[in-house]
């Protein structure tokens, strides 16, 4: 079974047993954390989409926080005696995901 969250303005493809980082969320390591907006469930007779997901949630764990590699961002201008650098590290969380439960069950 999978399902398809939004978090952090985002949308991911979710199953259970799976890890994955995304924006970071204000919870300490360790704590269990559920996911509520949930766009689509699929299993292996099909997927349910719209009015039919009310109660359905996700559940992870969260593994840890984190900063990822740096960017790095140039500004440059020709024959202008111009240029700019700048560099950026995003954080984020790493979760694990630990039960999809559907509208039903």
């Amino acid at each position: 079974m999978y399902a398809i969250v939004v978090t952090g303005g985002k949308q991911y493809r979710v199953m259970q047993g799976e890890t994955l980082r995304v924006e970071k969320l204000e919870a300490d390591a360790g704590s269990t954390i559920t996911f509520d907006q949930i766009l689509m469930l699929g299993d292996g007779d099909g997927i349910t989409i719209g009015d039919a997901l009310k109660g359905a949630s996700v559940t992870a764990t969260i593994k840890g926080h984190g900063r990822a590699d740096k960017v790095r961002i140039v500004k440059f201008r020709r024959r202008k005696h111009h240029r700019k650098q700048q560099g950026h590290r995003q954080h984020y969380t790493e979760i694990e995901i630990t039960g999809i439960a559907g509208a039903g069950k």
